[in-house]
């Protein structure tokens, strides 16, 4: 079943949660770490939001983030996603998500 969509409420600041799949490790270096960061700055750029806090965990990533429309956190975390994930799997000789 599909997850259902985000509330979002542009211009009202919004904790966001990433986890690993099963609670896998998402940043193995500090490297990824850098990358991570340099994506997110892209997206949030790119999709209007701004980024007030964050927390980066091994296993997960806490964002508190303000939208500018309702679509600019589900199109941040998209374009992060993809990004990230293509780079994890490309380094870790992964697949999938």
């Amino acid at each position: 079943m599909p997850r259902q969509p985000r509330f979002s409420l542009p211009g009202q600041p919004q904790h966001v949660i990433v986890r690993g799949n099963n609670k896998s490790t998402i940043f193995h270096q500090e490297v990824d770490r850098n990358f991570f960061l340099s994506a997110l700055q892209d997206g949030l750029v790119k999709h209007g939001c701004a980024l007030h806090a964050y927390v980066l965990m091994t296993n997960h990533v806490h964002l508190l983030m303000t939208p500018t429309t309702t679509e600019s956190i589900p199109k941040t975390m998209q374009a992060l996603g993809r990004r990230y994930v293509q780079y994890f799997n490309r380094k870790y000789g992964r697949t999938g998500t």
